[in-house]
């Protein structure tokens, strides 16, 4: 995974999008990584009711992502002035370009927000993102949705939280996200969230739960001796998304480092839990 060589940022103009600049700025220069800006200009004239215009005037369309480039141009030497970075502007669905541009200049990481607005954006993923997340196999950074007032991340990164699901791609997970902390020095600790079943009046769960947290304290041990790591690590009894937002606030962490199945060829409980972990995170979280 590291160093990352080219990060991919699909821009597009909000407020949302500005936020994750300082974070896109600071990842760039701590891996002196090249930087490709992308812009999806929607749907295309035909969208909007133009298509003998586009049709009579096939000008029209070339002027259109002309003036788009430009406008990237303009935005990408206001929000990163004096850096070198590649402007890509193209006409379609927002998810298709840039699953198309990140096969195309081989970016090995990805960072955009999560776009959840109004009252529901608690419930919501932006469209984009969800997708994105989904089909991507690259590294994905997601940005702060549901920020906490007494929590604020930021960088460079000083507190990491590595969330391990029990799989075969567990260690692949904590050597990255090792490495990653060790570029920082930062400090790195891992969490576990272990979902016991609710309580029954006939049914005695408490030794279930018991064997449960033993053999994932025995796990974490094993797999920390294996890597050769000294590092802090917690198991939760909770849901996997309540289990890493605790954690995250507990170690006021600036960043949370995730697997997403990818690697196992497979759908992993992790990856099932994905689109709540993101949204509930009051930090960024990188997922793998």
């Amino acid at each position: 995974m590291l160093p990352f060589r080219q990060v991919l940022f699909p821009v597009d103009y909000s407020e949302p999008c500005r936020a994750v600049v300082p974070y896109v700025r600071d990842m760039i220069r701590h891996f002196s990584a090249g930087l490709t800006l992308v812009h999806a200009s929607g749907l295309g004239l035909e969208a909007l009711g133009y298509n003998d215009l586009a049709m009579a005037d096939p000008g029209r369309r070339e002027e259109s992502r002309a003036c788009e480039e430009k406008r990237l141009r303009e935005w990408a030497k206001e929000m990163f002035p004096g850096q070198h970075v590649e402007s890509i502007a193209e006409e379609g669905e927002p998810a298709s370009v840039i699953h198309r541009v990140v096969q195309h200049q081989g970016a090995d990481l990805v960072m955009l927000p999560t776009h959840g607005r109004g009252r529901v954006r608690r419930f919501l993923l932006g469209s984009v993102t969800a997708k994105l997340l989904h089909d991507l196999t690259t590294v994905v950074w997601t940005g702060v949705h549901s920020a906490l007032a007494e929590h604020q991340p930021g960088v460079p990164y000083r507190s990491i939280v590595c969330a391990l699901e029990n799989d075969k791609e567990a260690e692949a997970v904590l050597r990255s996200a090792a490495a990653f902390a060790a570029s920082y020095g930062a400090q790195l600790s891992l969490v576990h969230a272990v979902e016991t079943p609710p309580g029954a009046w006939d049914v005695d769960f408490a030794p279930y739960k018991k064997d449960l947290m033993d053999a994932s304290e025995r796990w974490l041990w094993e797999i920390k001796r294996t890597l050769g790591l000294d590092i802090p690590h917690s198991i939760i009894d909770a849901s996997i998304p309540n289990g890493i937002r605790q954690a995250a606030v507990d170690k006021k962490a600036d960043l949370v480092i995730i697997g997403r199945g990818h690697a196992l060829g497979a759908f992993s409980r992790m990856w099932s839990r994905l689109y709540p972990i993101v949204r509930e995170s009051p930090c960024p979280v990188l997922s793998i």
